[in-house]
């Protein structure tokens, strides 16, 4: 039997019945007021306006819609760069070095003396050469004399033509033995020539490993020189992917946080594949700007071609365990709620993700108070 309690000055009375009570009897009954709970009142207010606890109200959040944009698709690795202007220098001699002329850093012009290599016994070889070249000389003008004076005869009827050919020979072979002579010289003095060693080209020097005393041979590294200008970045590139290189494609390179420091395409695909890597060898020209050195190990960005993919800003991604989310609002027969997503991301382009997987184009992504959102709470765009 239904009853609505009436608390008045300990009295209870039957009323419009829209709350059961358990353990009253049909009969009517007097109550002290202490024995009603204030809760249970409570409750038979609500029963008897017949109403339900209030629905939570929308939350107020920002909303974007995922909007395809074109993506590069491209792949990182490390590369290499290498200076086309970059020279080793090694003696073409061997000797003690006597003196060194500049050092480490210098900025040297075409031709400058860089280091000096014991000459003297190259100079006394070449000062025996010259005496030799001497002798041969004479040897030269004592058998030109001799044809002169041959010939001479000759004409007169004195000798015979056999003693004016033999005249002639020797006069030939004198001055074939001159020739060699000079042509030793020569040799000598442009080996002496090689022990001071200069500058091949416009540069900077750099680490000078040896010392004056030191005893080089023709495989000594003695310095090196960079010339400024043109780089090449050597990118090692999987087999899997050679297939798709092409001379010309889109080359970027990046530093840590992937931004781009030079621009530059693809100058060379080597035909062979690396044994031990397994890789395929691409050069790209890169303009020396002053941020790069040679021998630098670099990021570089291999661009295979573009694609229309949605991004989503990083603000409204959230990363759980290892793995990203994002919230959309769907509409419901109630309303917009928040649907929590797994999603894949890519780079970041700007301040946006690249989203992979989870989020297609027109889908309504949430961008605001996502650390208050629970997968499916009412939410409300912001105006």
């Amino acid at each position: 039997m239904l009853f609505k309690i009436l608390v008045e000055g300990g009295r209870t009375s039957q009323a419009p019945s829209c709350v059961r009570l358990p353990g009253l009897t049909p009969m009517s009954m007097t109550l002290p007021k202490a024995a009603v709970p204030p809760l249970a009142l409570a409750l038979a207010g609500l029963a008897c306006r017949g109403g339900a606890p209030p629905a939570m109200p929308a939350m107020p959040v920002r909303i974007q819609v995922a909007k395809a944009v074109a993506v590069d698709d491209s792949s990182e690795y490390v590369a290499t760069l290498k200076s086309r202007g970059s020279a080793a220098i090694m003696p073409q001699v061997e000797g003690h070095i006597t003196r060194i002329f500049v050092r480490s850093g210098d900025r040297v012009p075409e031709g400058t003396p860089l280091m000096q290599i014991d000459p003297e016994k190259q100079r006394a070889t070449v000062s025996s050469q010259e005496d030799s070249r001497a002798a041969k000389v004479a040897a030269v003008q004592y058998a030109r004399q001799q044809y002169d004076r041959v010939q001479g005869l000759k004409s007169s009827g004195v000798i015979s033509q056999q003693e004016l050919d033999q005249a002639k020979t020797a006069l030939d072979a004198a001055e074939a033995d001159l020739r060699a002579v000079e042509s030793q010289v020569r040799e000598q003095q442009a080996q002496l020539s090689y022990y001071r060693v200069t500058a091949p080209a416009t540069g900077v020097v750099g680490d000078i490993p040896v010392r004056v005393g030191d005893r080089v041979t023709v495989t000594t590294l003695l310095t090196t020189l960079d010339s400024p200008g043109v780089m090449e970045a050597y990118v090692s590139v999987p087999v899997e992917r050679a297939a798709q290189l092409q001379l010309g494609m889109p080359v970027r390179i990046v530093d840590s946080t992937g931004n781009v420091l030079a621009e530059s395409r693809v100058t060379f695909v080597s035909p062979q594949v690396d044994d031990q890597t397994q890789t395929v060898l691409v050069k790209a020209g890169i303009a020396n700007t002053g941020t790069l050195r040679p021998a630098q190990f670099i990021r570089a960005r291999v661009v295979w071609g573009s694609r229309q993919t949605p991004t989503v800003p990083v603000l409204a991604v959230s990363r759980i365990s290892g793995q990203y989310f994002a919230f959309v609002a769907e509409q419901e027969k109630d309303g917009l709620v928040a649907r929590q997503k797994p999603v894949k991301v890519g780079e970041i382009v700007g301040n946006d993700y690249v989203v992979l997987e989870g989020i297609k184009e027109g889908d309504r992504v949430i961008v605001s108070g996502t650390q208050f959102l629970r997968d499916g709470v009412p939410v409300a765009p912001q105006t």
